[in-house]
């Protein structure tokens, strides 16, 4: 279900609470078949206590660079918007149950963008690697499959590069996904079997 809503808002914090969300999923898919790893383990204790009080963990740990993306991400919307001559509407909340994810905007009815904000040693990497940024991989591939959407377009911005040079876009369809798709929904299944444990050791030291 798709809810409207302006993201890092109290409502929005509320929604997310108890559910695996684009910006954790690469903790639980870092391993790939192997156990668990010791992030994975601790985001499923914070989803455990979230279910089981119905609120969310609060959490207002603030870098330089998660400001910078807060500050950049409306310039590269417009570069973007001017570049495809299209408009980008609020990514929202999209709720399906124990999962979830906040896109950085919709476009039309098919698509959907992620802008990440970044230095310029970052930028001309991705620019000599000629794709997007490979530790975003699993967000990118978990935004498709949550919100049902044909495409999703990565957009790394640098304010210091030369103006007219400032974007590197890639576009990543949902149909050549269907292997990931699938890995995703394995991984989940055993992580929320994880999450179940963690509750039931919870309430039963109480």
């Amino acid at each position: 279900m798709f809810h409207s809503i302006d993201q890092n808002t109290d409502e929005w914090l509320e929604m997310r609470g108890g559910k695996v969300t684009g910006s954790a999923i690469s903790k639980i898919m870092a391993n790939g078949d192997k156990a668990f790893g010791e992030p994975a383990k601790r985001l499923a204790v914070d989803i455990a206590i979230e279910q089981i009080k119905g609120a969310p963990i609060l959490n207002n740990y603030s870098n330089d660079h998660m400001e910078r993306g807060h500050e950049q991400e409306p310039i590269a919307r417009a570069l973007y918007e001017d570049e495809y001559f299209c408009s980008v509407d609020n990514g929202g909340f999209f709720d399906n149950g124990f999962t979830g994810c906040s896109p950085d905007g919709l476009v039309n009815t098919d698509g959907v963008v992620e802008i990440k904000s970044v230095i310029p040693s970052v930028q001309y990497k991705t620019i000599k690697r000629g794709a997007y940024d490979p530790s975003y991989r699993w967000q990118l591939v978990f935004n498709l499959k949550e919100t049902g959407r044909d495409w999703i377009d990565y957009i790394s911005f640098c304010a210091e590069f030369p103006v007219g040079n400032q974007l590197f876009i890639e576009r990543i369809q949902a149909e050549s996904l269907g292997v990931e798709f699938d890995q995703i929904e394995k991984r989940l299944a055993e992580f929320f079997q994880l999450v179940e444990q963690v509750k039931s050791d919870v309430r039963l030291a109480a």
